[in-house]
């Protein structure tokens, strides 16, 4: 099951055909726009609204994170390329198998969400969505948690090999100039 420590993203899954993409494709997917700052985490856990009927208004599902990167909608619905945000850039996130947890986590206050960051430990534990909020002394852990992947993330998206002396001719071909600069 979940380890305690492990950081998990609350999302938003509006429809059962997105469950059955997350199920049966293992992927799901977040506009850009609209995504939280930090999306390497451990697990996705899946708030499913009222279009899922009896099991609207709660997390049931939830799934480990493999992996990620930035796409369009148009390249991961091939069969909606005049959707008005079919050039709109979106993430998609790849998934392990979904886990049915053992009891659902209902909403019973809210009903409404967006993306909120919980821990292993308050899903194994919750019962309601409020269940899932930390406590002030635990959200200091989080952020530092957090920080920590922003920065591993950010690096490991950025990091070039670059030599430590770019020969001439590739220094002249990168600046655009007609003749390499002259060694000294």
């Amino acid at each position: 099951m979940i380890d305690p420590n492990s950081l998990v993203l609350v999302v938003v899954m509006k429809s059962p055909r997105d469950l059955e993409i997350a199920r049966l494709l293992g992927w799901y997917r977040i506009p850009l726009r609209s995504a939280p700052k930090i999306i390497a985490v451990d697990y996705l856990a899946f708030y499913q609204t009222a279009a899922f009927q009896s099991e609207k208004w709660s997390i049931r599902y939830l799934a480990s994170v493999r992996g990620y990167e930035l796409t369009t909608r148009a390249e991961l619905l091939r069969e909606e390329m005049d959707h008005p945000h079919a050039n709109q850039e979106y993430y998609k996130i790849q998934l392990g198998p979904l886990i049915t947890l053992t009891k659902p986590i209902k909403a019973t206050d809210w009903k409404r969400i967006t993306f909120f960051y919980t821990t292993g430990e308050c899903i194994l534990g919750a019962n309601t969505i409020s269940d899932l909020i930390l406590k002030e002394e635990d959200r200091l852990t989080l952020w530092r948690a957090l920080r920590e992947r922003s920065d591993k993330d950010y690096l490991s998206h950025n990091q070039l090999d670059l030599p430590e002396e770019i020969p001439p001719s590739i220094l002249a071909m990168l600046l655009g100039l007609t003749t390499a600069p002259k060694q000294r």
